[in-house]
């Protein structure tokens, strides 16, 4: 016999003997069964938790990246050397940033759920360019 084929035979009964008494029974209650195929739930939280863990990641990089010795950093720098209380500098510095990342992600989410992704996308690319271009001219204005 091979495995992937019915057995011919259950419990004493030929495999036609049991079709020809369902289709010949008055019991209408017996309806076959349909077999779905069962999906792990371990795999979906897996998938769902590596795309957490993704945009976590990829926030933090392009975030921490963006902040390297910008105006913020060099400002706690500053104020941090200047007060001789680094602690209080911190934390501090931290609220405003943890304020202005929650103002930021508001925002997002409430233009997010009025525009296409599409619409927010070249928006976000229309304002980055226009904010290289003024860097740019005041550079080249400046010498």
């Amino acid at each position: 016999m091979k495995l992937d084929s019915a057995p011919l035979e259950i419990f004493g009964k030929a495999q036609t003997d049991i079709e020809l008494e369902l289709k010949h029974s008055n019991d209408f209650s017996l309806t076959p069964a349909i077999a779905q195929p069962v999906q792990p739930v371990v795999a979906e939280s897996r998938q769902k938790q590596e795309s957490v863990l993704v945009v976590f990641g990829t926030t933090f990089v392009t975030i921490f990246l963006a902040e390297i010795g910008d105006k913020t950093q060099l400002s706690t720098l500053l104020m941090s050397a200047q007060s001789h209380s680094p602690w209080v500098v911190f934390i501090g510095s931290a609220a405003a940033l943890i304020t202005t990342s929650l103002l930021g992600v508001l925002l997002g989410s409430w233009i997010s759920s009025r525009l296409s992704p599409k619409t927010v996308e070249k928006s976000a690319g229309v304002m980055l360019l226009v904010i290289s271009l003024m860097l740019f001219w005041d550079v080249f204005t400046s010498h």
